[in-house]
Parts: C-alpha cells; sequence; structure tokens
C-alpha cells in the first residue's frame, strides 16, 4: 500500500509514540554507553551494582513521597511476574478485581488459583471503568491505575473493607505520569518500560507497613510459594540492595537517570502536567475533528498517559499507521486484543508534548492524502 509523505516542518523530532516499551531519552541511552558501560558485565552481588539498586529504590521513595515506614520491594521479572507472585505471596483468601481492560483481566486471572477463594471480578465494557466496593471476606482490592490496552485511568482510593484488608495498584503506565497521594495504596508496583523512561525485565513495588506484614504472614504459614516468586524473597534482597537472580543492569541504569531527569524537573507534579498537556492536545484535536473521537467517552475516565482515538468508517486507521510508520512515527497502532478502528497513542512522560503537537499535524495530512 502506498504511504504519504509528509512534509518534513510537520515531523515530530522524535516519532517514537509506543505505549510500551516506550521512548527512552537520547540523553541517558548515550550516558548508558558512556559511564553506564562499566557497570555492564559486573556482579550485582558487588559495591557498584548495589549502590545503584539503593538508588534507584531511594530515587522512587523520594518521586513518590513514600511516608515513614512504606518500603520500595525490586524484583526479577515484570508486571506479569508479580501478578503470579501476589497470588502466592500477598492474597491471603480472596481478591476483588476491577477490569476495564486486558490488563486487569490479567491479574484476575492469576487469582483464580486453586488455594484462594474464587475472586469478585467486576468487568465493565473497554472504554469506561467500574469501581470497587467493599465486600465481606475480600482482603486484596485490586485495580489498574491506568489501562493500557484502552486510554482508562482510574483514581487510586483507599477501600475501606474488612481489617487488614489492602488496595493493591497496578501502576505500570501510571507511574511516574499521573499525580496521586501513596497513602491511599498499600502496594502500587510498576514495571519501568513506560514514564519511567527504562527497559523491562524488572518490578517494582511501593509497599505499606500493612503490605509487609502480610507479605512476611503468609511466607510463614506454610503455603507454598516457588523461591521465583516469593515477595518475602523480593523484600529481603531488596533491603541488601539487590535481587534475588541477576537484574537487568541496563534498566536500574536508566531507571535511575529518568527519576533524576523527573526529580530535577519538578517532581511528580511536573510530570503530571506534562504529559496532562500532551494528551489534552490530542482530546481537543478529536473532539473537534470531523473524522475522530476520544474512545473514551467520559472526560473524567481519560487517561492523561495513553490517547485512544476512534475513526470514522470512512477513514482507515490501520493505514493511517501504516503510512505513519513508513515516515518514521512509529507505534501508534491500536491494542491488537481491542480491534477497533482507532490510534493508540503514548503521551508519557519523556515524550515531547511539541512532538504530539508534530503528530495531530501528521495524522491530519496523512488522512487528507491517503
Amino acid at each position: 500500500m502506498p504511504h504519504v509523505a509528509l512534509p518534513r516542518e510537520i515531523l515530530p523530532a522524535d516519532g517514537r509514540f509506543g505505549c510500551g516499551p516506550s521512548k527512552i531519552r537520547a540523553e541517558h541511552l548515550a550516558a548508558l554507553a558512556g559511564p553506564g558501560a562499566a557497570l555492564l558485565g559486573t556482579s550485582h552481588r558487588q559495591a557498584p551494582v548495589k549502590d545503584l539498586v539503593g538508588q534507584v529504590r531511594a530515587g522512587l521513595a523520594e518521586l513518590f513521597r513514600l511516608p515513614s515506614g512504606y518500603e520500595v520491594i525490586v524484583g526479577n521479572g515484570g508486571s506479569t511476574a508479580f501478578w503470579d507472585a501476589a497470588a502466592f505471596g500477598l492474597i491471603e483468601k480472596r481478591s476483588q478485581h476491577l477490569v476495564f481492560g486486558e490488563f486487569g483481566g490479567k491479574f484476575a486471572a492469576a487469582a483464580k488459583a486453586p488455594w484462594l477463594e474464587a475472586p469478585d471480578v467486576r468487568e465493565v465494557a473497554a472504554g469506561t471503568r467500574t469501581s470497587a466496593e467493599a465486600v465481606e471476606g475480600v482482603d486484596v482490592y485490586a485495580w489498574p491505575h491506568n489501562e493500557t490496552s484502552t486510554g482508562v485511568a482510574a483514581p487510586v482510593e483507599r477501600i475501606t473493607g474488612d481489617d487488614g484488608a489492602l488496595t493493591v495498584i497496578d501502576a505500570t503506565s501510571a507511574a511516574g505520569g499521573i499525580d496521586f497521594s501513596i497513602h491511599q495504596a498499600d502496594v502500587y508496583y510498576f514495571a519501568p518500560q513506560k514514564n519511567l523512561g527504562s527497559d523491562g525485565g524488572l518490578w517494582f513495588a511501593l509497599v505499606s507497613p500493612a503490605a509487609i506484614e502480610r507479605i512476611e504472614r503468609i511466607a510463614a504459614s506454610g503455603r507454598y510459594i516457588p523461591e521465583f516468586l516469593s515477595l518475602k524473597n523480593a523484600l529481603d534482597n531488596s533491603r541488601l540492595n539487590q535481587t534475588l537472580n541477576t537484574p537487568a543492569l541496563a534498566t536500574l541504569f536508566l531507571l535511575d537517570r529518568q527519576l533524576d531527569w523527573i526529580r530535577d524537573s519538578g517532581g511528580l507534579q511536573w510530570a503530571d502536567a506534562r504529559t496532562r498537556e500532551s494528551s489534552s492536545a490530542l482530546y481537543r484535536w478529536a473532539e473537534a475533528s470531523a473524522f475522530a473521537t476520544p474512545f473514551v467517552a467520559d472526560p473524567a475516565d481519560r487517561s492523561p498517559v495513553v490517547v485512544t482515538i476512534d475513526f470514522d468508517d470512512a477513514v482507515d486507521a490501520a493505514a493511517v499507521a501504516k503510512s505513519l510508520r513508513a515516515n518514521g512515527i512509529v507505534d501508534t497502532e491500536p491494542y491488537r486484543k481491542l480491534g477497533r478502528n482507532q490510534l493508540r497513542v503514548a503521551t508519557f512522560v519523556s515524550i515531547e508534548p511539541d512532538d504530539v503537537r508534530q503528530l495531530i499535524k501528521s495524522i491530519d495530512y496523512t488522512v487528507e492524502n491517503l
């Protein structure tokens, strides 16, 4: 299929708009090839790497304004590994899951483990969201802060249910790009390959004293827990600034640089304002467009970091995405399982708002000339 050649003056300076892995800042890649190169290929049990893990944990604690008693846990694997680890070592008997997209559903599926009671799963149509409700016997309430597959964001608000019930938030595509109060969650977990401007291979969790007590109690209960999926193992190793297995050192280095950049720029409030500037430009454009509409109908539910835009049937969004890709504007395709005629655009903190505005010009030009 032929593509539209875009004029140079409307091209973004950087054409990476993918929802994960996301754009990594060129300055941080250059640093990885410079001072970071000395770390690669060295022991993760020695001071240089352990110091880096400690820096990352301290940087996360500062960025998210952790109160006294909260800790930063780091473990091998991404959020998928954390879902299984939570089924083994965080859910005591029964969990409630809000499902308004693919990733909330994946945690709900992991919670259907045979040693747990059937989870209370509250699922709604893609593009909308639902709310948690206190239910007797539920000890974990779980949902995504931002549903990457649909572009729906949900508030982080603690659920007051049974004594000791935990509020557990999947933050992989929200962490570092949406401001919130960590006091409202017991576990806020994420992999760092989106707003946090790094690569995959690790998960991080900000955990409250109540969550730590739960992790330690389940670990001591006699429940079978594989060593790799043990949250107690991850907690103990994190306190030593290490991981069970060799960590992804490049991921740690890039994350450390991203945390410094966000901190020096103004912290989480600054990051939140930046992502909202970018996403608002897209939502305003779609609302005014003759052929595009925001997929998430309720403005209160629209994500500031993942924007999904439906196209009129007269415009082939897949052809638009393919033409954009031919011009170096990549990863604007929708989440594959939604099967919609739409584009999905990341507005993570590393993405320049000016590049988002150039993207809008490029989409309009492509549609007009395709």
